[in-house]
């Protein structure tokens, strides 16, 4: 009798065991299933948050049936796993493990902002203010006092600034991504200066920066650039007037409307290069490396004079009456719906 109960208890044993063995394994395979699938979310990992306190928020969420299997996974693997504050993207298909190994790498959820090429320090002002994970700092906040936050009160901001894709994180300000874009502006400035051509006519790397930006904004043709880079350096050389278009509309601001007129052309003004010698006194816009490149490299050649053939490309005349000729041809006898005297334009936030 006593030898048939023993032999049952151990029977009812073994089967609690086994039962209980598949139960445990059961729970932590389900941490390999997909868990979500909804809209990509946000999880946020506080600084100093446990792995149980991870663990709890995830089944809140309903993607671990019991945060005892997590804390059991963590037990098994017999090493600590470490989980790094953030906000992470949860997205569709994703396992309760392939959350806690991303978290534990550190994979945090970023956004781009991109800024473009021939874009204003308003256009890069914009483009911030549409971008509603940033942290606000900058609204309220003038020019100036933007670049007095940026420690460099001295500059004016008008092309101070990379035209690139930066990334940021949540938490990270509009300020932060300003002052990376205004480092990499400064690196790549001083990269290119150190191996410019000699006998520029440019006194420093910022006399550099507002002929690239000229560059920029008078062509969108790469192969254009040095020459019409040339074609300004040898008019600075000559002591002429660079009588570039973009310059007097930049100085106009608001004025502007899409027509520039010969009274426009007329008006005296800093950054009217119609009416006064020289470089503006700053950028006009945001310049990418190869404008930068281009003019501190600018093509040889003896063209003095450019025109628009309508199409954002240009013809360059060596004379003044070779310059008339062209002129008449591209603006006044094929003048088209769709002629443009600069790039087409890249649209601002």
């Amino acid at each position: 009798m006593k030898k048939t109960v023993f032999i049952t208890f151990l029977s009812l044993l073994f089967g609690v065991l086994i039962g209980g063995g598949v139960w445990v394994a059961k729970g932590l395979s389900a941490l390999e299933d997909p868990a979500f699938t909804g809209e990509p979310m946000l999880f946020t990992v506080e600084q100093g948050s446990s792995f149980q306190q991870v663990g709890q928020r995830l089944e809140e969420l309903g993607l671990v049936e019991d945060a005892l299997w997590l804390r059991l996974h963590a037990r098994l693997k017999g090493d600590s796993i470490i989980l790094r504050s953030g906000t992470y993207e949860i997205l569709a298909g994703m396992s309760v493990l392939d959350v806690i190994d991303m978290i534990a790498q550190g994979r945090t959820k970023s956004w781009p902002i991109q800024f473009i090429e021939g874009w204003t320090f308003a256009d890069v002002r914009n483009a911030l203010d549409e971008h509603e994970n940033l942290k606000r700092e900058l609204p309220g906040l003038t020019d100036n006092e933007v670049m007095a936050a940026l420690e460099r009160p001295e500059l004016h901001p008008e092309g101070m600034f990379f035209p690139d894709t930066y990334r940021y994180e949540a938490g990270e300000s509009d300020l932060v991504v300003l002052r990376r874009a205004l480092e990499r502006l400064e690196l790549v400035l001083a990269e290119e200066w150190t191996q410019r051509t000699d006998g520029l006519p440019y006194d420093n790397s910022y006399d550099a920066l507002i002929m690239a930006s000229l560059v920029e904004k008078e062509t969108g043709v790469p192969h254009e650039r040095p020459e019409i880079a040339g074609v300004f350096v040898r008019r600075l050389q000559k002591g002429m007037r660079l009588q570039t278009d973009p310059t007097v509309i930049y100085g106009l601001g608001d004025r502007y409307t899409g027509n520039l007129t010969r009274k426009h052309l007329r008006e005296d003004g800093e950054y009217n290069t119609y009416r006064r010698s020289g470089l503006p006194p700053t950028p006009i816009a945001l310049a990418g490396r190869a404008a930068i490149h281009a003019a501190l490299h600018p093509a040889s050649g003896e063209a003095l004079y450019f025109v628009a053939k309508g199409d954002g490309s240009h013809v360059f005349s060596r004379t003044l009456a070779e310059h008339q000729k062209a002129v008449q041809h591209f603006q006044v006898q094929k003048r088209r719906g769709d002629y443009r005297s600069s790039p087409a334009p890249v649209s601002a936030p």
